[in-house]
């Protein structure tokens, strides 16, 4: 059986394909042991921290991440894999657990940075007023 999930975070946007397998986990076509820097690849595999690396044995993940920047994309294909993996097995004590340690592992996080405005630098920030 093959599930197909996807993760989003600010405008990183991570498709995960799991199917049965041998523990093949690839970032971009590339094997997740080769994604820099560390702290991402750290992230991308938290699911499988929560429900022990014995469940990766069982399946192949093949995720591809468009989008956004590295701590996005790391965020995005953490929120596939734990998605598609709970869908695979279709075990709500593994969604309980994801859930328990950290919601955003099945929900996407909404949040967007928001669009600059006239008048100042950013968003918010406005132009430094002068009286002379």
């Amino acid at each position: 059986m093959v599930t197909n999930t996807s993760g989003k975070k600010k405008t990183a946007v991570a498709r995960a394909t799991v199917s049965e397998g041998e523990g093949r986990v690839r970032i971009n076509s590339q094997p997740v042991e080769l994604v820099e820097p560390e702290l991402a690849r750290l992230k991308m595999l938290e699911p499988f921290r929560i429900a022990g690396d014995e469940l990766r044995s069982g399946v192949d993940i093949d995720v591809s991440i468009s989008g956004g920047g590295f701590a996005g994309q790391a965020d995005a294909a953490r929120t596939a894999i734990a998605r598609g993996l709970v869908q695979h097995l279709q075990d709500a004590e593994l969604r309980d657990a994801y859930m328990e340690f950290d919601r955003s592992l099945l929900v996407n996080d909404s949040r967007q940075s928001e669009p600059k405005k006239w008048g100042g630098p950013g968003a918010r920030a406005r132009y430094q007023k002068s009286y002379r």
